[in-house]
């Protein structure tokens, strides 16, 4: 494949302001936290996160959460790359404030849910999960 010179200069010019442009990381842990709860302070309890102690497979890691009174509740892995997972909204007539699902982990983490209840308060839960190497269990 040949190219001519306009093509290629054009492509140098491309890889050149690539290069210079900044990129955005992801997001921390904590700047996640700070934007669903918008700076307000949060309490512990009032949330249960099951998750389990050791993962097998990082892959397919199921949790559920179940926080009543919950108008929203978000999910974060603190080690992955991106730690945003999920986040579960409540309207005025669902029947429990619970979800479950299965999440992929990076490694062993901690896992965080936090949940903004209908009266505009804040609550968290965290649990450790080990992800072993492999899937081998040990």
């Amino acid at each position: 494949m040949e190219f001519s010179r306009r093509e290629t200069l054009a492509l140098g010019l491309g890889a050149v302001a690539l290069s210079i442009l900044p990129m955005r990381a992801s997001a921390t842990t904590e700047e996640l936290i700070a934007g669903f709860t918008s700076g307000a302070d949060v309490a512990d309890g009032g949330v249960t996160l099951t998750a389990p102690e050791i993962a097998e497979n990082g892959n397919t890691v199921p949790i559920s959460v179940d926080a009543p009174g919950a108008a929203a509740v978000m999910i974060l892995a603190s080690g992955n790359p991106t730690p945003s997972v999920a986040t579960f909204n409540f309207g005025p007539l669902a029947a429990s404030q619970s979800a479950s699902t299965r999440i992929r982990l990076a490694g062993t983490q901690d896992v965080l849910a936090i949940a903004r209840m209908a009266d505009g308060s804040f609550r968290r839960a965290a649990s450790t999960v080990k992800v072993t190497i492999g899937g081998c269990g040990g």
